[in-house]
């Protein structure tokens, strides 16, 4: 598999877990980049996310790569939300996203300032929805955004179809969202042995071969498994490595999760 433009290929998201819960986050956070974790992602939506992360960096701000957003439906609000951000994340921010398309022909002049700035390294772009990849393909290729974030696992596939190629051609990063569809695919796991063939592949849990799976497609950097368990957040990191899951092996992850 080629070198991974963001690597290492599991990073931690913070969607629906600490919220402005700080002691939490340092524990998650910790076991995370202990694990290996280096990118971690938030957002102004997520609540007390964003704030509780700074905390849980202190001391450790030079081990992560934040990739946050901003969402917002003027550009006053946008340099507040950043204004904030700078100050949580140490002045400085890897990758700053447009969440969700909000206003993003807007945003993307100021931020494109911020970048050339240095403040900024990267600027990306988001959806979740499939009935937004249309408009989320026209951004991509405006030529201005370096990272792509997108939903996919087994049951969401839609972006296979125009923007991991459209990725791939323009030489985007691709951080994956939702690798657990919101967690609906982890509450039925398959048993152990029906894992067993992907055993020799470094997977020993359910989530780990949701990940390997997503990770597995090349055109894939980074995946970013939200979580609240310190646990879950070290097992997750173990699947960020290879060796990587084949045609077959992505096709049994494919029937296990239908």
């Amino acid at each position: 598999m080629e070198e991974r433009a963001l690597g290492p290929v599991v990073g931690l998201g913070t969607w629906r877990t600490f919220g402005g819960n700080v002691s939490r986050a340092r524990k998650v956070v910790a076991a995370a980049l202990d694990s290996g974790v280096r990118l971690v992602d938030s957002s102004p939506m997520y609540g007390g996310a964003e704030r509780s992360l700074g905390a849980a960096l202190d001391g450790r701000r030079a081990s992560a790569s934040v990739a946050t957003k901003i969402w917002a439906g003027s550009v006053e609000e946008g340099r507040d939300q950043y204004g904030a951000q700078l100050a949580w994340f140490g002045g400085r921010i890897e990758i700053e996203q447009i969440h969700n398309l909000v206003n993003w022909d807007e945003h993307i002049d100021w931020l494109e300032e911020e970048r050339a700035s240095g403040r900024i390294e990267r600027i990306g772009v988001t959806h979740y929805s499939a009935a937004s990849f249309g408009e989320l393909a026209d951004a991509m290729r405006t030529g201005r955004f370096e990272t792509v974030q997108l939903p996919l696992n087994p049951h969401e596939r839609e972006s296979e179809r125009e923007l991991l190629p459209l990725a791939a051609e323009l030489g985007m990063a691709v951080i994956v969202m939702r690798p657990f569809g919101e967690g609906a695919l982890l509450r039925q796991a398959p048993s152990a042995s029906k894992l067993a063939p992907l055993r020799e592949f470094g997977v020993e849990t359910w989530p780990q071969a949701l990940l390997k799976w997503v990770l597995s497609d090349t055109r894939v950097d980074v995946a970013i498994p939200a979580t609240r368990d310190p646990k879950h957040a070290r097992a997750n990191a173990d699947a960020g490595s290879p060796p990587w899951l084949g045609p077959d092996e992505r096709a049994l992850v494919e029937e296990l999760a239908r």
